[in-house]
Order: C-alpha cells, then sequence, then structure tokens
C-alpha cells in the first residue's frame, strides 16, 4: 500500500527529513525508537534496529537499507522480526517549492491481514500529514 503527499518545500529539505531515521519517531507515530547499528551516514547496507507500536503490540525490527539514493529514494527490509515488511520513501521536487512525497510499505504479518492493513493505511496518511505540518511550520 501507498500514500503520498505535497509538501511546500523543496525536495532537499524534505528528503534530509524524512529520509534521515533518527527522526521517524517525530513524525512516524508508531515508531517509538531508532537505533543505528551502524554509524551514520545512511548508505546501503545500513542497518536500524527500530521499536514499533501497532494496534497495542510493541513489535521490533531490524532493518536494512536496500536502496538509496540521497534526496530520491531510501528502501529499507526487514532482516528480523516478527513478520517480514519493507518500507519506501521518494522524493520528487514538483518545482523548486514543492515536494511529492510518496511512502509505501508491504509487509506480511502472520494471521489474519485483514486488521494490519486497514491500520496501517490510516497510519501512513496521519504520519505524512504530521510530517507536513511539522515541516512547513519550520519552513
Amino acid at each position: 500500500m501507498s500514500t503520498g503527499i505535497i509538501i511546500a518545500l523543496p525536495r532537499e529539505r524534505v528528503a534530509d527529513f524524512a529520509g534521515d531515521p533518527s527522526n521517524a519517531p517525530r513524525w512516524q507515530a508508531g515508531v517509538l525508537d531508532v537505533e543505528w547499528a551502524n554509524r551514520p551516514p545512511l548508505r546501503e547496507g545500513t542497518r536500524l534496529r527500530v521499536v514499533a507500536r501497532l494496534l497495542g503490540r510493541t513489535l521490533r525490527f531490524t532493518f536494512q537499507v536496500t536502496d538509496f539514493v540521497p534526496r530520491a529514494r531510501l528502501v529499507v527490509r526487514a532482516v528480523r522480526g516478527p513478520f517480514p515488511a519493507q518500507a519506501s520513501y521518494a522524493w520528487e521536487a514538483l518545482d523548486p517549492r514543492r515536494t511529492r512525497m510518496v511512502l509505501r510499505v508491504h509487509a506480511e504479518p502472520r494471521g489474519p491481514a485483514g486488521w494490519w492493513a486497514a491500520a496501517v493505511r490510516r497510519t501512513l496518511g496521519r504520519d505524512l500529514a504530521r510530517l507536513r505540518a511539522l515541516l512547513e511550520a519550520h519552513g
């Protein structure tokens, strides 16, 4: 599933903030903590330990960066966790002052997936709206 949003800031500003895993708890409601397993900067192969909360459950993952083009895209895949998951972030400059950000999540939770898909769809939209409000407020 994927969702996107237009943010009234240059691509560099949006991608630098949203593409820094350390900022995830500031705009992704379900992300409680991110710990770098490797030293920054972000690059392919970087591993991140993430503690998340979804539908009252605390989930622990280790994600690995599988694709990274600075200020264009970031893809992470769970190499350890309760179920397979992947997230991709993409940033496109619409003009010098506006950026389209698209967030895609693919996961295969064990058991009935319907509960998870509906919750994630709602969460993604809210997270992107929170990101836009945070970034545009500090323009």
